[in-house]
């Protein structure tokens, strides 16, 4: 029954027990028959289905072997929430070891180039030498945008 039909017969209950007292004696007794008649034609309760799951942490022990071999897609669900995270782990681990390898390799080309220059490492460290080579390197810029 829906809201609607349900607010409709408590109206009608409440004006019929308004009622009740002045209604004659025949009518009250055709009223409990038509009830009686009623409630032999109702259809009989069926019993509802409702499914309840246990709510238990993730790896309970106490728990664990009981469900995980009744329930034949529990292991899924948990292969489910670790394969992700274990995924993410080895991405994360493989990335972090890419950037240290290039972070060595871009370290060892600076130290070569430094070693096989001609000057000290003491000039790399003057601010005037720094001066000079940004002197040296505008010269040479201009003229690379000239020929082209």
């Amino acid at each position: 029954m829906n809201h609607k039909q349900i607010n409709f017969a408590f109206k009608v209950r409440h004006a019929l027990n308004e009622n009740l007292d002045q209604l004659p004696a025949p009518a009250v007794d055709r009223l409990a028959a038509a009830r009686q008649a009623a409630l032999a034609r109702k259809k009989k309760d069926a019993p509802v289905r409702v499914v309840a799951r246990q709510g238990v942490l993730a790896g309970h022990a106490g728990n664990f072997a009981g469900n995980f071999f009744n329930d034949p897609l529990s292991w899924l669900r948990r292969l489910g929430v670790v394969a992700p995270i274990l995924v993410g782990a080895v991405l994360l681990s493989g990335l972090y070891q890419f950037e240290q390898q290039h972070r060595i390799a871009a370290t060892a080309d600076i130290d070569a180039a430094v070693l096989s220059d001609e000057l000290p490492p003491s000039a790399y460290l003057d601010r005037g030498f720094s001066a000079f080579l940004a002197q040296q390197q505008e010269p040479q810029q201009d003229s690379t945008q000239q020929e082209q």
